[in-house]
Parts: structure tokens; sequence; C-alpha cells
């Protein structure tokens, strides 16, 4: 009977998952739709504790599992209330690093049982060590890298050196599988100090622009980890919400590097991320810019009949999003109509443009994706663009020698008029200059954004 139920429990668990995981493709619903996964999973983990049982015995020890339920609980709230949009990013990365650690210490539990182990066990033991260490490496990596704290480093002839770290962990789950050595501990913990180093490795040198995809693939990396753990235990709901990661996370994946026009192998060792200012296709004389005034701008802006907002990392740094959705309501009762363009790698992870402008209540229909904005450019009147830079750049249309050539962008340049606000002529993230902002339709407009978009209200409800 106990038995019975704990199935159903998990097959509840399982179908919350992808309910949830469908409630999430909109931002009407994804609020609910993390609200049935959160509430599927805590069914499951009930259920697991008091009704789940191995050869006969039930859990015990309730006060260590209570207790690390209780103090998880405690942090995960508190960090996930006092975080700022702006560390969104870095947060997905730690708590994604965390499910690589845990399915880490699940395959070091595992095969530390004394029981003999089938072929079939061991299969899945190394390779959720394996694969669950390159997550935790690699996402505290970029947890580093997206807060500032770890810059990016190339060692030379790196790919030689990880594509032998790794020949080398094929070559220890071989032997660790088949038992081809007498002292096997050794080589087992050999797997996780080289995949480890291999995590780190193959992070390090990847850079900010390519960040949304490295953290979509780690993310796949953590599901696939976490479903060998369902494997292991024989845990339904573990395999299912495992398996939704890891696809998930592989088709967010191939669909950003879509998004990029390049191969996840260009990704992972082309690196146009870490390029610095001044590398191919930066370092041309690119003339003057002109700037425009915020009375000038809200003049443009008030008899425009239709206005494109570009938001990039920069609204999220200065948290503008709310005077951004501020700015379209007093742009609407002027009779402007005004829309958002949204490049699919804006920010520092997927889809991390449109989270910030749900935040701030922005219709969901009024976010357009890369191609429909691009099929609206040449009607519009006014661009203005956000703190977005890489994504708007036209060296990744004409430019060859530019190490994010082929990129697909929004082409703003076919509007009327292009506004960029930005705080200085720093290049993005990429590390490249970005020829638009020295094109003749072009007009930069310095400063905060929240501070310069404040303004930009006041100035428009006087014109």
């Amino acid at each position: 009977m106990e038995n019975a139920i704990l199935q159903l429990c998990y097959l509840i668990g399982s179908i919350t998952f992808i309910m949830g995981l469908k409630m999430l493709s909109h931002p009407d619903t994804a609020r609910k739709g993390n609200l049935v996964a959160a509430a599927g999973m805590t069914i499951a983990i009930f259920a697991t504790i008091f009704l789940f049982e191995h050869d006969g015995q039930k859990l015990h020890n309730y006060g260590w599992i209570f207790g690390g339920l209780l103090f998880g609980t405690v942090v995960g709230t508190f960090v996930a209330k006092k975080v700022q949009m702006t560390s969104m990013p870095e947060m997905v990365s730690l708590f994604n690093g965390m499910g690589g650690a845990c399915a880490m210490l699940i395959s070091l539990v595992e095969y530390n049982k004394p029981e003999v182990k089938e072929t079939g066990t061991m299969i899945v033991i190394a390779l959720g060590m394996l694969i669950g260490t390159v997550s935790f490496a690699g996402s505290m990596i970029a947890w580093g890298k997206l807060n500032g704290s770890i810059k990016d480093r190339t060692i030379p002839g790196g790919q030689v050196i990880n594509f032998i770290i790794f020949a080398g962990l094929i070559a220890l789950v071989i032997m660790v599988v088949g038992g081809f050595m007498p002292e096997m501990h050794s080589l087992f913990y050999g797997i996780l100090a080289l995949a480890a180093l291999y995590g780190i490795l193959f992070v390090m040198p990847i850079g900010g622009a390519d960040m949304p995809v490295v953290i979509s693939l780690l993310n796949s990396f953590t599901g696939c980890a976490a479903a060998f753990g369902g494997f292991l235990y024989d845990n339904p709901v573990m395999l299912t919400g495992g398996i939704l990661v890891g696809s998930a996370g592989t088709i967010l994946t191939i669909l950003m590097c879509k998004a990029m026009n390049r191969s996840l192998k260009n990704v992972l060792i082309g690196s146009f991320g870490g390029q610095k200012a001044g590398a191919s296709g930066a370092s041309k004389e690119q003339g003057n810019y002109k700037e425009i005034s915020l009375n000038d701008t809200a003049v443009l802006m008030a008899y425009a009949q239709k206005v494109m907002i570009i938001p990039g990392y920069g609204l999220a740094v200065a948290q503008a999003q709310h005077t951004c959705h501020e700015l379209e309501k007093v742009l609407n009762e002027k009779g402007v109509e005004v829309l958002y363009g949204i490049h699919p790698v804006a920010g520092r992870m997927p889809g991390h443009m449109n989270v910030l402008l749900a935040e701030a209540d922005v219709p969901y229909e009024k976010l357009l994706e890369m191609e429909d904005a691009n099929d609206q450019m040449a009607s519009t009147n006014v661009v203005l663009i956000l703190g977005a830079n890489d994504v708007v750049n036209p060296a990744a249309k004409e430019d060859p020698a530019s190490p994010i050539f082929g990129m697909p962008i929004l082409e703003v340049e076919r509007a009327e008029h292009v506004i960029v606000n930005k705080r200085s002529m720093k290049p993005g993230y990429a590390g490249i200059e970005n020829e638009l902002f020295f094109r003749p339709k072009t007009s930069m407009l310095f400063g905060d954004a929240k501070k310069v978009l404040q303004s930009l209200v006041q100035e428009l409800k006087q014109v």
C-alpha cells in the first residue's frame, strides 16, 4: 500500500514538472508554473522521506534530513529575495553549480558503498561523477566571471590541454567501470580531480558575450547528472526532472548558438567574448559621434508614430526597467506606439531581458523577437537603445574581420532615428568597438539609464 502511494506521489511530481515547464514558456503563467513544479517537488520529497524503502528499511536520521531541508530553505529564500535583477545570471550559475555538486556527492556516496555493483550501475556512477563535477566547477567559474571576480584567462595551448584531460577522463571511466586496475579508489578520485580541472579550464577562456550559451550548456549538464541519480535510486521523479532539465538546456543551447549564427564548437573554442578592445575589427578609425540633449530626444519621441526600445545589460545594471515602462506609458498617452526589440542573447543569461521587463509588468505582446523586430524596423521613427551594444553592432554583418561577424543582430539602422543611451563610449562585453555609434543616423545620450529615463519622462510630460 505504501509503495503504491509512493509511486502515485512520484507520478504527481513528474506531471507537475512537465506542467510547470510548459507554463514557464509564457510570462503570464510563469509564476504559477514555478509554484506548480515546486508543489510537485515538495510532494515527492516528503513521500521519499516517509515512504521510500531500500532493502526493507526506511530512511532514518530525520534530524539530519530536516535540518538540511530547513537550512537550505532558509538560505535559498534569503538569497533569492535579496538578489538584484542585475545579479540574477550569477545566481542562476550558482544554483546550477549546487545541482552539479549534489550529483557529484551522490556518485561519491554510492561508489563507497560496500556491496558489489553491476557494470551498468558503475557506468551511471562514473558518468554522474564526471558530468556533475564538470558542471559544478564550470558553474563556479561562470559565477565568478559574471560577478567580475574572475577575469578571462586564455592558457597557451589550452585547447590541446583540454583535449588531453578529456581523453584522460574517458580512459579513467573505462578503467573504473571495467575494473582493470587493483586499486580502483584512486582512479575514481582521479575522475573527480580531473573533471574539476576540466570544468575550470573549459569555462575560463570563454568570454562574456558567449556566457548565455555557457549557462544553458552547464544547465543541461546538471540535468543529465541528476537523471543519473534517478537511475541509481530507481526514482522516477528524479529521473523525469533530470531529463527535462537536460533536454531543455540542450535545446536552449542549440537555440542560443543559432541566434549567434555559430556552432557550439565555435563558441567553446572561439571565445569571441574574450577579445579585448583593439582586436581585429575594432582598431579602425571610426570618426566622430554626435550627442543629443534630453529635450531634443523628448521632442523627437513625442512626435513619432512608432518607437522601439532595445534593452540591454545597461538597463539591468541601472535597474531601470520600471522607469522604462513608465516612459512607455507616457508615450502611449501621446498616441505613440511603443515596442521592444529583444535579441535572444542580450544580457548575461538566456531570456534575461524578457525576465527584466516582465518584472516591470511590460505587456508580453510588446516584446518582439529579433526577426519580428527587424521586420518592423523600417517603419519605426525612433529606436532607443538602452545599454545594448554587441547585439546592434553592424560589424556583425559588414566586417568579415570582426570576431562577431555572422551573428544576427537587431538592424536598428533601418529606423529613421537611432538614439543610444550609454554611460560612456567603452566597448561592450564582447570587447569590440561598435561602428553604429559613429553612423549619421545615430545620436548618443550619455548617462545612467535610470536617471536618463526619469529625466526623459519629465521632459515628455512638458512637450
